[in-house]
């Protein structure tokens, strides 16, 4: 019986080391991004976002040579809430995307908010991952 448990434990170690050295997730490349304002954003892009945005929601969208990513954190209690990326990049087979959502500063607003980034880069067929 001690024997199996040594292998089970030894498997599980081997399983977890494996996975932490980076495989698919070792960056490649850091992408070049912006973030797109309201009024640049596609229209059917914008429909997308209005269906989705009262709950949290990630999306990709391709327009010819553009991809945008899009992460959307749901309803909140106030306005006054912004959103870095801290990282964007490419893996040998994902994007990954990185996005927190950062309190409002000072005194909150009384309206709800539904914040959200739209991020612009170049298009790639890798499936993109939110973090």
């Amino acid at each position: 019986m001690r024997q199996y448990l040594f292998v089970a434990l030894f498997v599980t170690c081997f399983f977890l080391y494996g996975c932490s050295q980076g495989g698919s997730w070792q960056k490649v490349e850091d992408l070049e991004f912006t973030v797109v304002k309201d009024e640049d954003i596609p229209e059917a892009l914008k429909k997308l976002i209005e269906e989705k945005k009262a709950a949290p929601f990630q999306l990709s969208y391709s327009d010819k040579d553009q991809l945008y990513i899009v992460v959307g954190y749901g309803e909140q209690e106030t306005g006054g809430y912004s959103i870095e990326v801290p990282q964007l990049y490419r893996t040998k087979e994902n994007i990954i995307i990185d996005t927190n959502l950062l309190g409002p500063e000072g005194e909150p607003t009384g309206a709800k908010s539904t914040p959200y980034i739209v991020v612009l880069t170049e298009y790639r067929q890798e499936p993109v991952l939110y973090e």
